[in-house]
């Protein structure tokens, strides 16, 4: 009787690593992974829809870039509200100081 096998994500992709990166076969990979081939295979074919076949080594992955967009999208909110304040204390101040100088 077969049972549906899970494998983490971290296993999946050191195995798909291994066909792109390595070049081993997926033949190969899949037997010396226990893994069914036609498993691997689509992993495999995830893996290059996802971009992650295609980085050159040292290049950032795709979800490395994902992380880094959400981070300096987060950032620019947070300087864009920075600036309004800013501004709205300089208008403060000036009306302030324009106040002062008409007595």
């Amino acid at each position: 009787m077969k049972t549906n096998q899970t494998y983490t994500p971290e296993f999946r992709a050191e195995a798909v690593k291994l066909v792109l990166e390595q070049g081993l076969s997926q033949q190969e990979t899949a037997q010396k992974l226990g893994i069914p081939k036609g498993s691997l295979a689509n992993w495999v074919a995830h893996a290059k829809r996802q971009g992650q076949g295609r980085a050159q080594p040292g290049e950032p992955t795709m979800e490395e870039l994902k992380a880094e967009v959400a981070r300096l999208r987060k950032e620019l909110a947070r300087a864009e509200m920075e600036r309004e304040i800013v501004k709205k204390a300089a208008a403060y101040f000036a009306k302030e100081s324009l106040q002062g100088t008409r007595s």
